[in-house]
């Protein structure tokens, strides 16, 4: 893949399937629990419909036709109004490596930020090392706790920036 052959844009209703498929084939392939993550949540299969808040949003990387990825912001959950949070960013493994995900997060970082939130939070599996490097990287700060209620209890890893 190319970088002048990916495009990144909201999600479409056509496109709860293919990244249904894409979020849930990670879980199996980095062996990450089902259960308490997003593999089991309610909105996994209608990711269209689960983003469609004023103050949310999701994004799909696409070529041709074919989504290959996606990532998303909402407020967290039973927390400040002013944290969001990044969720569900999962990727193909036919774009892993060639800083799609990097131009995905930085994406997100800049919706979050145009919807008005001042601080970031997400949680992640011990499993994805290279996105943790890259929100390392990118200023996240790792906590010894959970943050909101997300439901995600088997996510082992929780993280925050300021933005």
């Amino acid at each position: 893949m190319r970088k002048d052959t990916i495009v990144i844009r909201e999600i479409r209703p056509e496109d709860n399937a293919q990244i249904e498929h894409i979020i849930r084939d990670c879980f199996h392939e980095f062996k990450i629990p089902l259960e308490g993550t997003a593999y089991s949540d309610e909105e996994t299969p209608r990711m269209f419909e689960s983003y469609q808040q004023k103050n949310e949003v999701y994004f799909v990387i696409e070529a041709d036709g074919i989504v290959l990825g996606g990532g998303g912001i909402k407020p967290l959950k039973d927390f400040e109004a002013d944290v969001c949070e990044i969720q569900k960013m999962y990727f193909s493994p036919k774009v892993r490596g060639q800083g799609f995900g990097k131009l995905m997060f930085d994406t997100c970082m800049e919706a979050a930020k145009n919807l008005g939130y001042k601080q970031c939070y997400l949680e992640s599996a011990p499993q994805l090392k290279t996105a943790i490097r890259i929100y390392e990287k990118s200023g996240f700060k790792h906590l010894k706790k959970a943050l909101g209620n997300t439901g995600h209890y088997s996510c082992g890893v929780w993280m925050l920036k300021d933005l």
